[in-house]
């Protein structure tokens, strides 16, 4: 049921790439609960002028035998726009996923399904790149508040 919702959000995520202020970005990451950097890719499809689909993906630097990756689906609203700064409400969907190797060739591992609910920022420096930063908190079995920090390229 996890993989049918995901393919139905990525189908949708897809499906508005042709408006005209769609991006793509890479980000840094670090979680609370993990306590671990990670790295990212994220995408922001604009619905109407203030609001937008944002899917991502992360994969942190934990210690073997862990592996730690979480999927986001979130939906942002733009409540507060300069001609520098836009801030953003998000709220969305989080598939975390953890996973031990024990040593014996036996992987141990769980997925959960969370709620994101933040706040972000993205910085209108130039037509070409757009650094952002972004806080979001995960309420699920995996609870964690993540900070983001990168830069966004618009598709044209």
């Amino acid at each position: 049921m996890k993989k049918q919702i995901l393919l139905l959000i990525a189908v949708g995520c897809l499906s508005f790439t042709s408006y005209s202020q769609s991006k793509i970005g890479g980000n840094l990451v670090y979680g609370t609960e993990i306590e671990e950097l990670g790295i990212g890719i994220v995408g922001e499809f604009f619905l109407k002028n203030d609001l937008s689909l944002a899917p991502g993906f992360n994969y942190y630097f934990a210690d073997d035998p862990i592996s730690f990756w979480e999927l986001n689906a979130n939906i942002n609203y733009y409540f507060s726009e300069s001609s520098s700064v836009s801030v953003y409400g998000l709220a969305g969907l989080n598939l975390a996923r953890i996973s031990i190797d024990n040593g014996f060739g036996e992987d141990r591992s769980d997925s959960e399904l969370g709620v994101n609910i933040g706040i972000g920022a993205n910085f209108d420096i130039n037509s070409s790149v757009e650094p952002f930063t972004e806080f979001r908190y995960v309420i699920g079995d995996f609870d964690q508040a993540v900070f983001a920090f990168g830069l966004k390229f618009p598709l044209k």
